[in-house]
């Protein structure tokens, strides 16, 4: 597994931890929740990013076998 890949993967488990902590706890501020989306949405967007980088890599792996 490629290291950006953890990060991101580390990011959507951390943004979602700290929501789940927010719906869990009373008396939490409204910033808690805001970050957390954040982080959540940081992580989609890097995890989306890397995916659409490397969408046609099988293609090249595929055209190598072919010769």
């Amino acid at each position: 597994m490629n290291n950006s890949q953890v990060i991101n993967t580390l990011l959507i488990v951390i943004g979602g931890g700290v929501l789940l902590y927010t719906l869990s706890a009373d008396d939490v501020s409204p910033y808690f929740k805001i970050v957390g989306l954040v982080i959540i949405m940081l992580g989609l967007y890097r995890a989306t990013n890397f995916w659409v980088a490397t969408k046609d890599d099988h293609k090249t792996d595929n055209d190598n076998k072919e010769d």
